[in-house]
């Protein structure tokens, strides 16, 4: 497969960004393309034309450094990088940049920075739902490039199927819920693999869908019979709706029927009835309103603000195995999860995140979801800035609260090594320093006390929290 971001940025006429129009390989299947590598010591137009098989990593981390120069000039902004190179001419670009920026150096500084990465091409699965954000963007808009990577970004179908291929070793790292990395350290559902999660990917932007029969129940102590859906079992979907009906006396495992249904499924189902609700991600919340089938009862952010969903991992033998290549890789995508942070940037991302290959969405879907302006399906339109957010800090207190529900719920039993769990799974000390060394801010600490429908979660009291609920299974 060719990699279309990673294609000559001099040229005018080539898009980087993978958009509705893109017709590159992986937006057409079928057709094949060639790459183009460039060189500034020689004119763009003389480039020779090489496939990816031919180039070795050092060209590749040339081609990388060039091409992120190029997007940082134009502010990742594609249509005035094109429009530039059109009325400037390729070779006449090329040779402005050089002579006002150090290229060369450039290129040493960073492969000196990285060193030598042991895999270039690498395999990263994503569920195509907005919480994958920055794993996606980071293909088109240049990030994984930006540090010498060529990464394929492969849609898959399910959690089920993303942590198999994962423990497989299909997948170099994987777009995961964060229970994921937790369960399957432990061997909950799965044969125990330790799994590592540097980087959360989002947090908020999940929501409680109810069917449009249902707007005249919209009192959860009415729900009992209710079939609902949630895209995994060790997932914080499944968590917070068993949270929120607790909490409301309705027992999850008596009083209602919950069924694991992938996201892309969740519409159809509850068009046909098969369900009468879930609490699913986006952009399928929101999709059930475009439809006209469902209605947001609840945003997840107001069940607990600032609530961790997906996040980035891999098996602790690739990094360990590949600490460059995991060094660069981490690097790229927390420099897209920042990207995604700045709510400037969301009607971008959510253009670039649409194609087929990727979430496959309507625009106008995708960008309701990121900048939280959307009809409710209730004959309203909400304007909820932060009802999706990115931030990358793995807290360590996040992943006992993981653990205390799975815990509550029965999935794992016995007695459970909260925090030392969390911290082998959870590498917040680690991305902590890393994102310091990349300019952002950090926190001081890795734990810290949340807050869930207005009771406090104290780390530090794990094994008392979980047995202190009237409803739970131990």
């Amino acid at each position: 497969m060719t990699t279309k971001s990673l294609g000559n940025p001099f040229d005018g006429d080539q898009s980087l960004i993978h958009a509705k129009t893109c017709g590159c390989p992986e937006c057409k299947p079928g057709q094949e393309t060639p790459s183009v590598s460039l060189n500034l010591q020689q004119s763009p137009s003389q480039d020779a034309v090489v496939s990816e098989s031919a180039m070795d990593s050092e060209a590749m981390m040339d081609r990388a450094i060039e091409s992120a120069v190029v997007r940082s000039v134009f502010g990742h902004n594609d249509h005035s990088r094109r429009s530039f190179m059109k009325m400037m001419g390729a070779g006449t670009a090329a040779a402005l940049l050089g002579s006002v920026f150090p290229m060369e150096k450039a290129k040493a500084a960073v492969k000196e920075s990285l060193g030598k990465l042991e895999k270039t091409r690498l395999n990263v699965g994503f569920v195509p739902i907005t919480c994958a954000t920055p794993i996606i963007m980071a293909h088109p808009m240049g990030f994984y490039e930006r540090y010498g990577l060529d990464v394929t970004v492969t849609k898959t179908a399910g959690w089920a199927v993303a942590r198999d291929k994962s423990l497989a070793g299909e997948y170099d790292a994987s777009h995961m819920l964060t229970p994921m990395p937790l369960a399957m350290t432990m061997g909950a559902g799965s044969t125990p693999e330790p799994f590592i999660m540097p980087a959360v990917e989002n947090i908020n932007g999940q929501a409680i869908v109810l069917h449009v029969d249902h707007k005249d129940k919209r009192d959860p102590k009415q729900w009992k019979g209710f079939k609902f859906g949630v895209p995994f079992e060790y997932s914080m979907h499944n968590f917070l709706l068993r949270y929120y009906l607790a909490e409301n006396g309705i027992d999850p495992d008596k009083d209602v029927q919950i069924r694991v249904v992938p996201p892309p499924e969740m519409v159809a189902n509850l068009r046909a009835g098969n369900l009468d609700g879930y609490l699913s991600p986006d952009p399928f919340n929101q999709r059930a309103v475009w439809e006209k089938v469902g209605f947001i009862h609840m945003l997840t952010k107001d069940i607990w603000e600032g609530h961790p969903c997906c996040a980035f991992a891999c098996s602790q033998q690739f990094a360990t195995q590949n600490p460059n290549t995991y060094g660069a890789l981490l690097r790229a995508i927390i420099d897209a999860t920042q990207y995604s942070n700045n709510p400037d940037n969301r009607k971008e991302i959510s253009e670039a995140i649409a194609p087929k290959n990727y979430l496959n969405q309507p625009v106008p879907v995708i960008q309701q979801v990121l900048t939280g302006y959307y009809a409710d399906g209730l004959g309203e339109v909400q304007s909820v800035p932060d009802r999706i957010d990115f931030d990358p800090f793995p807290w360590h207190s996040m992943g006992v609260w993981i653990l205390t529900q799975m815990k509550r719920w029965g999935y794992i039993e016995g007695d459970v090594d909260y925090k030392g769990i969390a911290e082998q799974v959870y590498l917040a000390g680690e991305t902590g320093k890393l994102m310091e060394e990349m300019g952002y801010t950090a926190p001081d600490n890795t734990y810290k006390t949340h807050t869930i429908m207005g009771k406090t979660f104290d780390p530090d009291s794990p094994e008392e929290y979980a047995r202190s609920f009237a409803i739970g299974r131990v």
